[in-house]
């Protein structure tokens, strides 16, 4: 069953979305900040923690970076939505509208959590869990909440050699960064893209 490139991103983004949320509120609303479970072993953990600036753990300078940083990503989601849109009416590579699809519904993903987690939920602490609809109101305002990051992968978790040159003898962890569904959706379609740039953007044939 052939899907038509207009519908690629029903699909996806939906479904990225609602696993992505479901995920979110779900550990939000049961897991202490910091808490963690241990899904297999150590190298796959839920970890809760929540990120106030980029992807991946990585935060951005202040408040004022953080309505700077929300502003880029509601501008960048409308740039990408429209981008998505030319390329359904050039009937672009399906695969192409894959990616696409997956960035565009990562950055919805963590938006929702940045402006409306603020609103919506208590504030998380490392001995309470966070209520949904408190009644004293959301701990941040508009734009001002924090991403839920929970998923944590040591594939790595050892200590170098005392030969190692420069970090001999400390502790090495990969990959570290804790992320979420968003995250990961926006790291795939943008490694696919990547990897596949030649077969996805093929060059234009000149005439000689």
């Amino acid at each position: 069953m052939q899907i038509k490139e207009q519908n690629i991103p029903v699909v996806i983004i939906p479904l990225v979305l609602l696993l992505d949320q479901f995920s979110k509120i779900l550990v939000k609303t049961n897991m202490k900040l910091g808490e963690s479970i241990s899904v297999f072993s150590d190298w796959f953990v839920i970890h809760f923690t929540e990120n106030p600036g980029m992807a991946f753990g990585m935060e951005f300078a202040g408040e004022h970076g953080k309505i700077i940083l929300s502003l880029f990503r509601i501008a960048a989601v409308i740039f990408i939505f429209w981008y998505l849109y030319r390329l359904i009416q050039k009937k672009a590579k399906k695969m192409l509208i894959v990616c696409i699809s997956l960035i565009l519904a990562g950055a919805i993903g963590n938006i929702i959590d940045s402006a409306f987690y603020g609103l919506t939920f208590s504030k998380s602490s490392f001995y309470s869990v966070a209520e949904f609809l408190p009644e004293e109101g959301g701990y941040a305002p508009f734009l001002h909440g924090n991403v839920v990051d929970m998923l944590r992968f040591w594939l790595i978790d050892t200590t170098l050699p005392e030969w190692f040159p420069v970090r001999g003898g400390q502790r090495f962890i990969f990959f570290k960064p804790i992320f979420n569904i968003a995250d990961a959706a926006i790291t795939t379609g943008a490694l696919i893209l990547i990897f596949f740039h030649k077969k996805l953007f093929p060059a234009k044939k000149t005439n000689s």
